[in-house]
């Protein structure tokens, strides 16, 4: 039996895109040959990589507005480099709401002047701040929109005259939002896209050959976008089930579809976190992330047996991040509210029996 997966990534996916992926290692689309052995320049694999970031624009409504979708590797860890050896040239602005725009920080400060515009850090993560000023002189403002760890998601993004710059790795395709207030988002595709191994970037054109350093090939924006995402072999089978997952996707009713399940998923799980007396919320009320809810039990001396329980039930993923403790659901697109039902139901049940 399938398991309710909360895993916080690699993640779950939907069932229709794993049969048809698992199919297409086998042979595609019935040409003889297998996805991963046939050439990433064949006008099979060109077709689904042309797909692939058509689909990503188009879901984002940045079609036609002067924006690129490539595929990378190296995870969104490689874009906290290539971002500011791209776009760094003087001074960028950071708000540090967690572990991964903390490492990014620590990449951009290798090549300029890092502000930190404001940080959650001194109360470990649990709330994103509000009250900050952008300085107007920044090469660019970066932000983290989800925070995976600690279960924190920016609900408002700032409106300043600076470019905007984005990790969206764990919440991108998940809710509406004016995409075309960023010039740049990045997203690792192992939460809401695909399996680990692909990287999604979209760009504004006008964004970029702006420092003054050589940027080698491999970590420069322009070379990737003049050559389609195919400067160097790119992960064929992660792409592919991108390609797949955005298609499910958009056959879904697209964003606004998915967000309003998001919605039902999250308002489920955080009415339990509140009302029941044996769980504590993590992440402040107004910052909780519709992806990631992070809880503790009010009695540890429950662990082993609420632990007991939701493994009976047959979930999986639950443990929290070990710089938070307790548990963490992540409610990706693909989870469906009847998991996180089976979830409620067993925290339900624990108080019951306390």
């Amino acid at each position: 039996m399938k398991k309710h997966n909360f895993s916080a990534g690699p993640c779950i996916l939907p069932f229709e895109v794993m049969q048809k992926a698992a199919e297409a290692v086998v042979e595609l689309d019935q040409i003889g040959l297998s996805l991963i052995e046939i050439s990433h320049r064949s006008k099979e694999f060109v077709a689904i990589m042309d797909k692939a970031r058509s689909l990503a624009l188009e879901l984002l409504g940045l079609q036609g507005k002067g924006y690129q979708a490539i595929f990378l590797q190296g995870g969104a860890s490689m874009q906290f480099l290539m971002v500011a050896y791209n776009l760094l040239e003087n001074k960028a602005g950071y708000l540090n709401t967690g572990t991964w725009s903390d490492k990014a920080i620590k990449e951009a400060r290798l090549f300029g002047d890092v502000v930190e515009v404001a940080s959650s850090k001194d109360q470990n993560y649990n709330f994103i701040p509000r009250e900050y000023g952008v300085p107007n002189d920044l090469d660019y403002l970066h932000l983290t929109s989800n925070n995976t760890i600690f279960g924190t998601q920016v609900k408002s993004f700032p409106k300043t005259g600076v470019p905007l710059v984005c990790d969206m790795s764990s919440d991108i395709f998940s809710r509406q939002l004016d995409f075309s207030q960023f010039d740049l988002i990045y997203a690792g595709a192992q939460k809401n896209m695909g399996p680990a191994g692909a990287t999604l970037v979209v760009v504004k054109e006008g964004l970029l050959g702006k420092v003054s350093r050589k940027i080698p090939s491999m970590l420069d924006y322009k070379v990737h976008i003049d050559k389609e995402s195919m400067f160097n072999t790119p992960p064929v089978f992660a792409v592919y089930v991108c390609m797949l997952t955005l298609q499910w996707l958009k056959d879904l009713g697209g964003i606004p579809a998915i967000e309003d399940i998001n919605e039902k998923k999250a308002k489920l799980i955080y009415s339990e976190i509140d009302l029941n007396p044996l769980f504590k919320g993590f992440a402040n009320k107004e910052d909780r992330s519709n992806m990631n809810a992070t809880f503790t039990l009010a009695d540890e001396g429950l662990k082993d047996t609420f632990d007991a329980m939701w493994k009976e039930a047959g979930i999986n993923g639950l443990n929290g991040h070990r710089s938070v403790g307790g548990y963490r659901a992540s409610m990706y697109n693909a989870l469906s509210l009847e998991s996180v039902g089976v979830l409620v139901d067993v925290m339900s049940d624990l108080e019951r029996k306390a």
